[in-house]
């Protein structure tokens, strides 16, 4: 011990190597090599090829990645798209619905857990994502099963912003209360999806903010809006986006896709209409990634931990109702994978990357079926 009461600091010997100091990169490499392990004067010729290998190595991986995440997207692709000319055909017996539709789920279950890479895939998305996010998570003992003021505030938050949505948020309360009068402007239909989406920023994104303001210790930057984690898996995102676009592709090919996308069947009329309708689009996203994948899943992580994700997917997949069915259904799958990475990652953006880019997507898609841009026609009535 030492005059200052600490013990001495241990000089390292050629028997006791010292690990290096994790990075912020660490585990991009596999088996826990990192940029950190790079020296400043260079490396060998050996480190050299080993790092050539790893990054081969990883490529690999993440070629793999994509192609299972392919084959989960196609199969429940193709069973969905089964399932659902069975419902449309028996809509004269809507009591068949039933098993049809749980016939279409428990193949796709036995097609999936038949394969074992499609198995492992599987369990790494899932349950081994929420082990992780559950380690990561600083929880006192005491806190399991205490009520919590942060879990009331975020909670009531919640209900409060899903009930004035639905009472004042929408297309048709503006046109209640601001109706287009005899002269009315060109950009009037315009107006009423701005009034949605401005309602959607307003509760979605303010509201919360205000309510993290007022909690004690709390700091909105803490809310899942760090880049860092999305950048180190930026290549995780990409790959699940390019996934889903041949199904956008199949979707905007039918007629249904096509009476309904883009949102705003004016977008074809100029350019103005299209960027400005876009930017209204994109704040949407923006405010609705915000909301469910960053206030409500940080306000329950301590309380509830990777929990939080089941939360959550209940009212984002209500605020889908009246939407078709497959894409319904779709959002509880989307909810609990992108709320499972957005913990993990600690970060909203690549949600927002993949909302985004599917939306635009999906509406150039659809705008190739629209009559073209000038000609006084419009996308669909």
């Amino acid at each position: 011990m030492s005059a200052s009461g600490k013990p001495p600091r241990r000089t390292p010997s050629s028997s006791q190597p010292v690990a290096p100091a994790p990075s912020a990169l660490a585990g991009v490499y596999p088996d826990g090599d990192d940029a950190s392990a790079v020296g400043t004067a260079g490396l060998s010729a050996d480190r050299t090829s080993s790092l050539a290998a790893r990054a081969h190595d990883a490529g690999l991986r993440a070629t793999r990645w994509y192609v299972g995440i392919v084959r989960l997207v196609g199969s429940a692709l193709v069973v969905a798209s089964i399932t659902y000319l069975l419902a449309r055909a028996l809509t004269s017996r809507p009591w068949q619905l039933i098993p049809v539709i749980a016939g279409g789920v428990i193949t796709e279950l036995v097609i999936l857990f038949r394969d074992r890479e499609t198995r492992a895939l599987i369990v790494w998305l899932t349950i081994h994502q929420w082990r992780l996010i559950d380690q990561d998570t600083p929880r006192a003992p005491e806190e399991a099963g205490r009520a919590s003021l942060k879990v009331l505030a975020v909670m009531f938050t919640c209900a409060i912003v899903l009930t004035v949505q639905e009472y004042f948020g929408g297309a048709d309360t503006f046109m209640r209360w601001f109706p287009p009068g005899r002269h009315p402007s060109k950009y009037y239909e315009l107006f009423t999806f701005a009034w949605w989406s401005g309602w959607r920023v307003f509760g979605y994104v303010l509201i919360p903010m205000t309510v993290i303001s007022l909690l004690p210790g709390e700091r909105i930057r803490d809310y899942n809006l760090s880049p860092k984690g999305f950048f180190a898996h930026i290549w995780m995102y990409v790959c699940m986006y390019l996934a889903f676009l041949p199904v956008v592709y199949l979707a905007s090919r039918t007629a249904e896709f096509r009476s309904m996308y883009p949102f705003y069947r004016m977008a074809n009329r100029s350019r103005i209409d299209l960027f400005a309708w876009e930017a209204i689009y994109a704040a949407q996203f923006l405010s609705l990634e915000f909301f469910f994948r960053g206030f409500l899943l940080n306000g329950l992580r301590r309380a509830f931990g990777a929990n939080a994700i089941f939360v959550m997917i209940v009212p984002y997949c209500m605020i889908h109702y009246g939407k078709p069915m497959p894409e319904t259904i779709g959002a509880i799958l989307a909810g609990l994978l992108l709320g499972t990475f957005a913990m993990r990652t600690r970060s909203i953006w690549g949600g927002v990357l993949i909302h985004l880019g599917v939306a635009i997507a999906m509406d150039v898609m659809a705008m190739r079926g629209c009559p073209p841009m000038g000609s006084g026609l419009f996308c669909h009535p």
